[in-house]
């Protein structure tokens, strides 16, 4: 078994821990593209069952998506992004624009976004940074890394 990564000191390693594993983000692409039933990330993804059903389960316990059932016999659920997985909508856009800019090849992007209200292209949402003091756009030589010490463990 993998050794959890929610241990360490660090917020990265413990976002790695909920939506780090292989398929969760393309199962967090379905949620954001309207995908809810487990039949419909099935058939949208190369992915065997008992995979797919761990990564939601996985995706539940953390409060990124939520479970509810809308059959009962058999026991059938739709998954529905919560605020907690809304709020990764940034990081998906940063993916696809990351996957756009150096993995598209020369047919360039697989995929083109388009705004809902105007129809205009939506190429290369802008996922920003930004200081929340000043509202100067952020580079990584423009931070500095402080660090709190870990609270002692209680058994």
């Amino acid at each position: 078994m993998a050794k959890s990564l929610s241990d360490l000191h660090c917020s990265v390693a413990r976002s790695l821990d909920v939506i780090g594993e292989r398929w969760t983000m393309l199962v967090l692409r379905d949620a954001f593209n309207g995908l809810t039933k487990f039949e419909e990330f099935a058939e949208s993804l190369p992915i065997a069952r008992n995979i797919l059903a761990a990564r939601l389960k996985t995706l539940v316990d953390h409060g990124v998506l939520e479970r509810e059932q809308y059959q009962e016999r058999p026991p059938r659920y739709a998954y529905h992004l919560t605020k907690k997985g809304a709020d990764l909508y940034p990081v998906l856009i940063a993916l696809f624009n990351w996957g756009d800019e150096y993995l598209a090849g020369s047919d360039g992007p697989p995929v083109l976004l388009a705004h809902h209200e105007c129809d205009h292209s939506a190429a290369r949402p802008e996922s920003v940074v930004v200081c929340t003091g000043c509202g100067e756009h952020l580079a990584p030589r423009d931070v500095r890394r402080t660090y709190r010490r870990p609270r002692a463990r209680t058994r």
